[in-house]
């Protein structure tokens, strides 16, 4: 069976940055996820299809295919407020290189890392940790199937159920190339504080949640 939209499938890959092995997928637990759903970057998703179960693949994706180019102004001074906690500035949460969840004004998410501690604040980048990254993949097809009604409707793992049902931090661990979401990626910034969120879920408005570590 070819993959082709609307097909589960799984793979096996290397992902392989600046000389270096960054993430993995086994066949133990493979990346499985539907294609043509909208989930995955374009990209990746165009280079498998048409593949069948048991071929092999070996591609790259230039910055502007995967998370696009590094952009400065996504740096952002924040104050020692935004990271309070029950009325008490959380300094464990501000050190550099750091990943913090947070939350905009306009509700959206997206990760941040600490770049940068001061006395007046701290220096966030909302940058994808992929960005102006050329992104090389080597691996393999473990399955192709047809998905199931239920999956169309409600997303491999659950992806399209209302958010309480649902957290938006669901993944498997192999986020760097999710289009939407994937493991602890789930923020964006904005002025707020942070939340204790025993779970890791990421919602509310204008607040950095985080995971408990």
């Amino acid at each position: 069976m070819k993959i082709e939209k609307n097909k589960v499938v799984a793979v096996t890959y290397d992902l392989t940055v600046d000389g270096k092995i960054v993430d993995r997928a086994t066949e133990e637990a493979p990346l499985d996820y539907i294609q043509g759903m909208h989930m995955l970057i374009p990209a990746f998703e165009a280079a498998l299809e048409g593949l069948q179960e048991g071929e092999g693949f070996a591609f790259t994706l230039q910055p502007e295919e995967g998370y696009g180019s590094y952009d400065d102004k996504k740096l952002i001074h924040l104050p020692p407020s935004a990271f309070t906690i029950q009325g008490e500035v959380r300094k464990d949460l501000m050190q550099v290189g750091r990943i913090l969840p947070m939350v905009g004004a306009d509700g959206s998410v997206v990760n941040a890392t600490v770049t940068e501690v001061k006395e007046d604040g701290v220096l966030m980048d909302f940058n994808h940790p992929m960005a102006g990254k050329v992104l090389s993949f080597s691996g393999k097809v473990v399955s192709v199937r047809e998905a199931t009604e239920k999956e169309l409707a409600e997303g491999l793992h659950g992806e399209f159920l209302p958010p309480e049902e649902h957290h938006c931090c669901h993944g498997k661990g192999h986020c760097h190339h999710h289009h939407d979401h994937g493991e602890g990626e789930c923020c964006g910034h904005g002025e707020g504080h942070c939340h204790e969120h025993g779970d890791g879920e990421c919602c509310g408005h204008g607040h950095c949640h985080h995971e408990e570590e």
